[in-house]
């Protein structure tokens, strides 16, 4: 588990010693699934089955963790009934993500 740094009164992350918070963000959306899960449930909530379909039959286990995860951080919430969806801090997340999303649309289609 890792120790808070001192000094900062963070938390250390995975490639950093000082738990800065644009390191833990790194450090959470940089695991296997996590940004594809997001993505995914950027228009509408999801089951666990369909967002599991909608990630390529991505292992069930490693979705759930990655879930348990978004929802500790406060980025995905589950709904009874309806599956997981984003939280406004989910929104605001991916609205970052909109700018990155059309610059590699650009970039996909350079000669």
């Amino acid at each position: 588990m890792p120790k808070p740094d001192v000094a900062t009164n963070q938390r250390a992350v995975r490639g950093s010693r000082t738990g800065r918070p644009i390191m833990a963000l790194l450090d959470l959306l940089g695991r296997r699934w996590t940004l594809r899960i997001v993505w995914e449930l950027r228009d509408a909530p999801l089951t666990s089955r369909a967002l599991r379909i909608a990630c390529d039959d991505a292992s069930p286990t490693v979705i759930q963790a990655r879930l348990s995860e978004l929802r500790e951080a406060g980025l995905v919430e589950l709904l009874a009934g309806d599956g997981y969806r984003l939280t406004p801090l989910g929104r605001e997340l991916m609205e970052s993500f909109l700018p990155l999303h059309r610059f590699a649309e650009r970039w996909s289609r350079r000669g």
